[in-house]
């Protein structure tokens, strides 16, 4: 007989991430490469582990195969209970003949039987592509307290980026009266973080209608949320407040990055766990200028760093210059080579005196600078220039 858990988390992995372009080609987003050793869903585990959640379900649908590589049994998280842990749970064919997850809440219906395994009070539905640490015992607590069927954490944000998100309007008591998804003139800056704890028995009750409805999205923010709302379920935003950020961009995830080069931030990553590969120290040769830099284990650097983050087993060659980017595993900078204000995914080799991105001070026209990118595995030309904003997902002889 499964033990009891007071609460079962659902992790929602199975998005295809496709604003990250050729870093996602071939890549689950929560398998997305992060600040040298880690990947994106290392937070969620390890928000998890850390509040003492002992069953959490990963829901995956988009290109699996490395995310599901990566989590394994759930040791390097303490994840690999033998009645509980972490489970990787992809969309099947069913009785009812119900096969892919037609939406974030379809995702959790789909698998309300292996919920129910666990006899749970309470669910807790996160994101799989945020970074942020969270106790979520905290949450839980306010939740209790005033008595929810359906807590979501909440963040200020700027004015100008409200509308990208979905706005909670509260009243006083932190009880919430509308929600707004990407409204076009939001009435708060109290933004949802995607991050929902509800009292099961209450979801369990409206996912099965919503999957009844043939007009439904079958969408948390869309159709689940408003339903409880419209209901008069008791509905509270929880304020968050701490590092959180959303990397399903380029620009979001270069930013998120570079904030772990930055003393001001204040991420914490201790107690962020993650599957690390096994290799020797990194190598730094004489003479070499670093600032402000990330080096994995395992890396190989003969070359200039300044603002970047190297994950394990870089080699940078002799006369190369990283300035302002992220280099994933195994890629290789070759001698001569400068790469500035870009991403360079896995095992792609950039060739000699190649000139990949720009500083944005060099660019006249700022209409046309963005972070570059370099898709995995690909070969980067000697002598090749790759312009600012530019997203390589073949290898490259002539310049682009």
């Amino acid at each position: 007989m499964i033990p009891k858990q007071k609460v079962v988390a659902m992790v929602l992995a199975g998005g295809q991430g496709s604003r990250l372009g050729v870093l996602t080609k071939k890549l689950a987003k929560p398998a997305v490469p992060f600040g040298g050793k880690y990947r994106i869903i290392d937070f969620p585990l390890s928000n998890c582990v850390n509040s003492g959640i002992e069953a959490v379900g990963i829901l995956t649908q988009y290109q699996p195969l490395v995310l599901n590589e990566y989590i394994g049994n759930g040791q390097p998280w303490d994840l690999d209970g033998m009645h509980s842990g972490v489970n990787c749970l992809s969309p099947y064919e069913a009785v009812s003949g119900a096969d892919w997850y037609s939406g974030t809440a379809n995702a959790i219906y789909q698998n309300i039987n292996y919920i129910d395994r666990y006899n749970p009070d309470y669910v807790l539905v996160l994101s799989g592509d945020h970074i942020y640490k969270m106790d979520y015992n905290e949450m839980l607590e306010f939740h209790k307290e005033n008595e929810a069927a359906c807590t979501i954490a909440a963040i200020d944000v700027p004015k100008e980026e409200a509308s990208r998100f979905g706005i909670l309007n509260t009243n006083p008591d932190g009880s919430i009266y509308e929600f707004d998804e990407k409204p076009k003139k939001p009435k708060s800056t109290n933004a949802s973080m995607g991050i929902y704890i509800f009292s099961w028995k209450k979801l369990k009750k409206y996912l099965i209608d919503d999957a009844k409805d043939p007009n439904s999205s079958n969408d948390f923010g869309k159709n689940v949320l408003p339903a409880m709302l419209n209901a008069g379920e008791r509905m509270f935003a929880y304020p968050f407040e701490g590092y959180w950020k959303d990397v399903g961009t380029i620009d979001s995830l270069w930013e998120a990055n570079m904030d772990l080069l930055d003393p001001n931030v204040g991420l914490d990553l201790n107690d962020v766990y993650s599957r690390n590969p096994m290799m020797p120290p990194h190598y730094i040769a004489d003479g070499v200028k670093i600032q402000n830099s990330l080096i994995a284990d395992g890396c190989n650097v003969q070359g200039d760093l300044e603002f970047s983050i190297l994950f394990s087993g870089v080699n940078v060659g002799k006369g190369a210059v990283i300035n302002s980017s992220i280099i994933m595993p195994g890629a290789v900078i070759e001698e001569g080579a400068r790469v500035e204000y870009a991403i360079v995914a896995e095992n792609t080799v950039i060739g000699k005196n190649s000139v990949v991105g720009a500083d944005p001070e060099n660019v006249k026209d700022r209409d046309e600078w963005g972070i570059t990118v370099i898709g995995d595995n690909l070969r980067i030309g000697d002598n090749i220039v790759v312009l600012p904003k530019a997203m390589i997902d073949k290898d490259l002889e002539v310049s682009e």
